[in-house]
């Protein structure tokens, strides 16, 4: 395979794997490093990775497990979970702080959410992947992933109602 034909294959979900690793590891220098790492993997499987059904489910598989691993590696203690996928509007400053207060309190509130929980939350809210991609990404049932995010979103609904004193009921 030629370099320009792998980059014609892995340029169109790169940023995905980019905003995946960014989501996990927090700092843009480590994701852009996760991101590095997996497009060489997978370019040194070039001579087979014609052979995976999806490749960019296998990519997205190969960032997760990259990023795990690299959060429980010592080095990185420092590193956490957090989303930061918020785009600002041309709102009043008033609105834009409070959508950042609110970013702010969802992102707090999927740190506190079971690791699967997360990762489904992401791929499918934030990613916007379908649930048989999801379920092949996390090696999980579609239905596991189904439940999965209904808990995620369950639990992020509550706490944000919490948040601002609605009541649950």
């Amino acid at each position: 395979m030629q370099q320009s034909d792998f980059l014609k294959m892995v340029t169109p979900f790169q940023d995905k794997l980019y905003r995946m690793a960014k989501r996990l590891l927090v700092s843009r220098e480590e994701a852009e490093d996760a991101t590095q790492e997996v497009l060489l993997k997978l370019w040194s499987k070039k001579k087979t990775i014609g052979s995976y059904r999806n490749i960019e489910a296998f990519a997205m598989t190969m960032t997760k497990n990259f990023c795990l691993d690299r959060l429980k590696s010592k080095q990185a203690g420092n590193l956490k979970l957090v989303h930061s996928n918020y785009q600002e509007g041309g709102t009043s400053l008033q609105k834009q702080v409070e959508a950042v207060d609110s970013v702010d309190w969802v992102r707090k509130i999927m740190e506190e959410l079971p690791e699967q929980q997360k990762m489904v939350l992401q791929l499918r809210d934030i990613e916007e992947y379908d649930y048989d991609e999801i379920a092949e990404m996390l090696e999980m049932k579609p239905t596991a992933v189904r439940v999965a995010l209904s808990r995620a979103r369950k639990a992020v609904r509550e706490k944000l109602m919490e948040k601002h004193n609605y009541g649950i009921g």
